[in-house]
């Protein structure tokens, strides 16, 4: 076996992996950067939707790939390996051809498909899939998704939604299957019931309320899904978009402690208990920004914030604040509209016992409303009743409601209160907002502090 040595060693390859991976290069240039992939073609997990429909159409397009033409990428050690086992104590890693020493270890090994124990069997047969980020794997799914008629897509999460509406646009009959309602883990029902009615625009078959029981299979295929009620939905093809589960087999027979859900346990600065060993991504262990609870959120924006801290954090704690949590930001695009939300629901506030008021606003994108692409808008905010401090909030638009959103996780991050909104100063132009005078944050925000004051 080959000997090697990196001063930093990173494994795996996707957002987390990558950007630890560009920040180690730019920050300690005088050390060596090595990032241990397992495939050779890397895809951006936030674009694998659209590779079964109309918006990439093929999983061979450049735009899905991973890496750019960033300069800092030519001076990381680049492998592709799997790494098989790794000696935190004598800080040595094994691939199958080479034995490597670190003096500093970052996991990103991301996550794969969670499926439940009911659909573990259906995962042999040739017409079940999973969404896999791998590049073989879907290519085939695409393929099969091709050649075949009626689809059935268990989950109604972001994954889920975005696939069944691309599978929708080259005309299949496509079925979503999941218990509550659109996207429930993150909008409340006031704020998705457009997004099922384009759903249902696009010919989707919402089967909603009840949950998939179990795969029906003759003659060695899957022919649908049957439901809790007994009810069987017939399919050519069948995808579980049931969410991910943490990659850390590796981490744990390392020996490293895993949180709840699986994750690798790490401390605000995203060390495990070895403080040379880091852990980033999906592959960690996260808790929620406002609850504190573990969480099992994954996200991309997550994964990258994560490794700034770990890049930050290498060497020397330098600055005495580490990552707080996730806040749980995501948007998503049905048709022409924009769904996106933040940190926590007004539902899940009530379930958590949090004494808030909600703000909600609805107006128009642009002023005055006779410009071409004048679009609804609308905002709502949760907000604690008594500090007036943002817990969440979603938005529902056009495509600028994909960056408003970020506004609001600003202000759930920075800890600010419905008060600094109401005072929210804002570029506003007729082409490209909406107007100073209705702007839907501030005016949302106002109706929460009205809410608010009331003593009901």
């Amino acid at each position: 076996m080959q000997e090697k040595y990196s001063d930093i060693i990173i494994i795996g390859a996707g957002p987390a992996g990558m950007v630890a991976a560009m920040g180690s290069a730019m920050t300690y240039i005088d050390k060596s950067v090595t990032v241990i992939r397992e495939n050779e073609k890397l895809l951006v997990p936030c674009g694998i939707p659209y590779i079964f429909g109309k918006t990439l159409g093929s999983i061979q397009k450049d735009e899905i790939e991973c890496g750019g033409h960033n300069p800092l990428v030519e001076k990381i050690n680049r492998v592709v390996a799997s790494v098989k086992r790794v000696d935190i104590e004598n800080k040595t890693l094994y691939t199958d051809d080479s034995v490597y020493t670190f003096d500093k270890l970052i996991f990103a090994t991301g996550s794969t498909p969670f499926v439940h124990k009911n659909f573990e069997n259906a995962l042999n047969l040739p017409n079940v899939f999973t969404i896999d980020k791998n590049f073989d794997h879907l290519a085939h799914l695409k393929k099969t998704i091709d050649e075949n008629r009626k689809i059935i897509v268990v989950g109604t999460g972001f994954i889920g939604v975005e696939v069944a509406c691309e599978i929708a646009s080259i005309n299949k009959e496509v079925s979503i299957v999941g218990g509550g309602h659109i996207l429930a883990g993150s909008f409340d029902k006031d704020m998705t019931m457009e997004a099922e009615e384009l759903m249902k625009d696009l010919g989707i078959n919402l089967v909603l309320g009840q949950h998939a029981q179990e795969v029906i299979h003759e003659n060695s295929r899957a022919k649908g899904i049957k439901l809790c009620d007994g009810t069987v939905i017939e399919a050519d093809v069948i995808i579980l978009a049931t969410g991910y589960k943490p990659n850390t087999s590796l981490a744990k027979e390392a020996g490293l402690k895993l949180a709840r859900y699986g994750g690798i346990w790490v401390d605000e600065y995203m060390r495990t208990r070895n403080k040379d060993i880091f852990a980033i991504g999906d592959c960690s262990g996260r808790r929620d920004f406002i609850t504190r609870d573990p969480s099992k959120v994954m996200l991309a924006s997550t994964s990258s914030a994560e490794a700034r801290v770990a890049v930050s954090s290498l060497y020397k704690v330098s600055v005495l604040k580490g990552f707080n949590g996730t806040i749980a930001i995501f948007s998503t695009m049905i048709k022409d509209r924009v769904f996106a939300s933040a940190g926590i629901t007004e539902k899940e506030a009530n379930n958590q016992n949090i004494d808030i008021v909600t703000g909600y606003f609805e107006g128009l994108n642009r002023h005055p409303g006779t410009i071409p692409d004048t679009a609804k808008q609308s905002v709502k905010l949760v907000v604690m009743r008594n500090s007036g401090r943002i817990i969440g909030g979603q938005v529902v638009g056009a495509k600028e409601a994909g960056e408003m959103i970020n506004i609001i996780g600003l202000a759930i991050e920075a800890e600010l209160t419905v008060y600094s909104l109401i005072s929210l100063q804002v570029a506003t132009q007729p082409l490209l907002t909406a107007a100073p005078t209705n702007y839907p944050i501030v005016q949302a925000a106002s109706v929460a502090f009205a809410n608010s004051q009331r003593k009901d």
